[in-house]
């Protein structure tokens, strides 16, 4: 996943403090571009010309007000989550809130309601 940002190197410290994301590997090419890991997940921030506010990804999680108090704690600058249930695909639902980033990338994370 090539998620864009305009510039990786102030994208990295939110990432880094907020979710906790640690650097993994970094390119040159074809864009100037960034892997963060974090458990088991991967995101590559890329330099690649696209729009970041008409960007973003999906986190599943355990549970979902734990993951907004761990972000808060680590300097998510958000007072209310503003929780809602939202359907995706066939019959899958999800407790969600939503980041967006100071790069304007936005992240829905969500915990399982039905499956």
């Amino acid at each position: 996943m090539n998620l864009p940002v305009d510039d990786v190197d102030a994208a990295v410290p939110f990432y880094v403090s907020v979710f906790a994301m640690r650097r993994s590997s970094t390119s040159d090419t074809p864009h100037r571009s960034i892997v963060l890991t974090r458990d088991d997940i991967q995101i590559r921030l890329a330099e690649n010309g696209g729009d970041p506010t008409q960007e973003g990804c999906f986190f599943e999680v355990d549970n979902v007000k734990n993951a907004f108090e761990e972000l808060r704690r680590n300097g998510l600058a958000k007072e209310d989550p503003k929780f809602s249930v939202e359907s995706f695909g066939d019959g899958y639902s999800y407790r969600v809130f939503f980041v967006v980033a100071p790069d304007g990338l936005c992240y829905c994370i969500g915990e399982p309601v039905t499956k």
